[in-house]
């Protein structure tokens, strides 16, 4: 793998603009690295799907799955002051939202700058310093003072999708990504440096990458994707929340350095355990760190694909995320790096047996 590339792939993805519904941007760019990878297709509700060329009839299928939205938000109204009403699109907490810079797409097609603002604490009364945040006590503010000139000047109509404005940043001495939207890029940009890897190889499997739409608003997308590939087996590639910064030590099971983390359990899909033993023991024989995560809440487009057709084997292959469903989220390329190594190591030896095995 071509580290400096594989960087610059990732930084592009991040920085794509792309909430759920809109996920043009970041599908152009999947497009873009795909090339000679293999037979690209998309619908109409902006899934991807790259077809690994050397499929042969009565091969099992395998699903690289992965999400190309992240979460963001949409304007709601314009206020006659100027200032912009929005609502969430996908998981936010909602304190982690206001004072942050974000990106909004006009009708031109260019993103207008604004600030998520709140009421100051000099005009707040007790009553309202006591209260819980709220969104609808949020605005943005692009520096208007009017409906006429937010709707007629900087064109943002009603609906326009909003993204965090962050750019991506790697640090050569720590081996860290900061950026936004890793949950699901990383994700995207596995599938295509497995897909690079395997290059070539002769494998007992017809891989097809899926890059689903609309994952942050119900796994919408990946309804779609599952039902057109119809895997016989998937692996789900995750930008998932990391927990070394939230839970005591002895009970994190998703930090940063220690390799992808693979799931036992969330709350859409208890994970195949034949299949998941077997990814942990090829995990151990290549010398490849992973790490065991049981989750009590989150979901991942495994929860679809797994009930689909008559139940597929999936495991999620995730690399940890701090911060995620934030506008900035940290991330080692380490892990990054081991997700794939791990995910082409089980890909080369899956074979109609193997397969039926779990």
């Amino acid at each position: 793998m071509d580290k400096q590339k594989t960087i610059e792939m990732i930084a592009a993805l991040s920085d794509a603009p792309g909430i759920s519904g809109f996920e043009d941007e970041p599908v152009r760019l999947i497009r873009q690295y795909a090339a000679g990878l293999g037979d690209c297709t998309e619908d109409a509700m902006r899934n991807f799907y790259i077809r690994r060329p050397g499929s042969r009839d009565g091969l099992p299928v395998l699903q690289l799955d992965a999400h190309s939205d992240e979460v963001g938000f949409m304007v709601k109204a314009i206020r006659p002051n100027g200032m912009i009403d929005f609502i969430p699109i996908g998981g936010w907490v909602v304190s982690n939202i206001p004072a942050h810079r974000v990106l909004i797409k006009n009708t031109e097609g260019k993103y207008i700058p604004g600030v998520v603002a709140s009421k100051p604490p000099h005009y707040m009364t007790e009553a309202e310093k006591k209260a819980p945040l709220e969104i609808s006590s949020l605005v943005i503010d692009v520096g208007a003072s009017s409906y006429r000139e937010v709707a007629e000047e900087y064109k943002i109509p009603v609906a326009a999708p909003v993204v965090p404005e962050v750019a991506f940043e790697y640090s050569p001495a720590h081996d860290t990504m900061v950026g936004k939207g890793f949950d699901n890029r990383l994700g995207c940009a596995a599938i295509i440096s497995t897909l690079q890897e395997l290059s070539g190889e002769n494998l007992k499997v017809n891989i097809t990458g899926a890059f689903a739409a609309q994952e942050e608003v119900g796994l919408r997308g990946a309804t779609v994707t599952a039902q057109v590939v119809r895997p016989d087996i998937a692996i789900s590639f995750e930008g998932c929340p990391a927990d070394d910064t939230v839970v005591d030590a002895y009970a994190s099971q998703t930090a940063l350095k220690k390799g992808p983390m693979l799931r036992h359990i969330d709350a859409r899909m208890i994970t195949n355990p034949r299949f998941q033993r077997f990814a942990l023991d090829k995990a151990k024989e290549k010398g490849i760190p992973a790490q065991e995560a049981v989750r009590a809440a989150g979901s991942t487009n495994g929860g679809i694909i797994h009930v689909t057709g008559k139940a597929v084997p999936v495991i999620v292959i995730g690399v940890p995320v701090r911060y995620a469903h934030t506008h900035y989220g940290i991330s080692a390329y380490s892990d990054y790096e081991n997700a794939v190594k791990l995910a082409c190591e089980i890909i080369r030896v899956l074979d109609d047996s193997v397969i039926k095995g779990f």
